[in-house]
C-alpha cells in the first residue's frame, strides 16, 4: 500500500498549481492540504516509531497480535462507502495554509522512510513494541497497530485528494 501511496502521489504533481489548490469551498480542503495534513502526522510518527526501533530490545517475532484500541483506531482510518468524518486537531488541519508542490515532495520523502521502517519492521516484535500516539503521549499502542493507523490514514486522505481531483475534471 505505501509504494501505491508513493506512486499515487507522484501522478498528483502532473495536475497544475490551480488544481492541486482548488477547493469546493472554504472548508474543504484541497490537495495540496490533504497531503500537508499527512505530512503533519508524518513529521510525528516517522521520528516516533523510528525511535521506538532504536531502542528496542524485545525479541523478534513472526507473529502480530492487534490490540483492542489500536484495531479501532486503524479500522476508523479505512476509507469507504460509509466513511465517517472525523474532526482533526487543529494543529493538523491545514486549511488555508500556503502550500506548494514541495508538499507532496515531502509526503513522498515520508513514504521512501515508511518503507525503510516496513522493512525493518519484518525483523521485530510488532506486538511488544509500543508507540506513543500524536493525541497523547500516554497512550501507546502496537508497533504494528501504529504502523495500520499511518497507512490507512494515508489511504483515507489520498481518497479525499483523488475525490477533490475528479471534483476538479467535473467543474473544468
Amino acid at each position: 500500500m505505501t509504494k501505491n501511496h508513493k506512486d499515487e502521489a507522484h501522478q498528483f504533481l502532473a495536475l497544475s498549481d490551480k488544481g492541486l489548490n482548488y477547493k469546493l469551498d472554504s472548508e474543504t480542503w484541497s490537495i495540496l492540504e490533504c497531503f500537508e495534513h499527512l505530512n503533519r502526522y508524518g513529521r510525528f510518527y516517522i521520528p516516533e516509531i523510528n525511535q521506538r526501533i532504536e531502542a528496542n530490545t524485545k525479541p523478534n517475532s513472526d507473529i502480530f497480535n492487534t490490540g483492542i484500541l489500536g484495531d479501532y483506531f486503524a479500522k476508523s482510518m479505512l476509507p469507504g462507502e460509509k466513511m465517517k468524518k472525523i474532526k482533526t486537531f487543529k494543529s493538523m488541519n491545514p486549511n488555508q495554509s500556503n502550500l506548494d508542490r514541495s508538499t507532496i515532495d515531502e509526503f513522498i520523502e515520508q513514504q521512501d522512510a515508511l518503507l525503510t521502517i516496513l522493512e525493518k519492521a519484518k525483523k521485530l516484535n510488532l506486538t511488544k513494541i509500543r508507540t506513543s500516539i500524536s493525541i497523547s503521549s500516554w497512550i501507546k499502542l502496537r508497533l504494528g497497530d501504529t504502523l495500520r493507523v499511518v497507512i490507512y490514514h494515508n489511504w483515507r486522505h489520498l481518497e479525499q485528494a483523488r475525490e477533490n481531483m475528479n471534483q476538479l475534471q467535473v467543474t473544468n
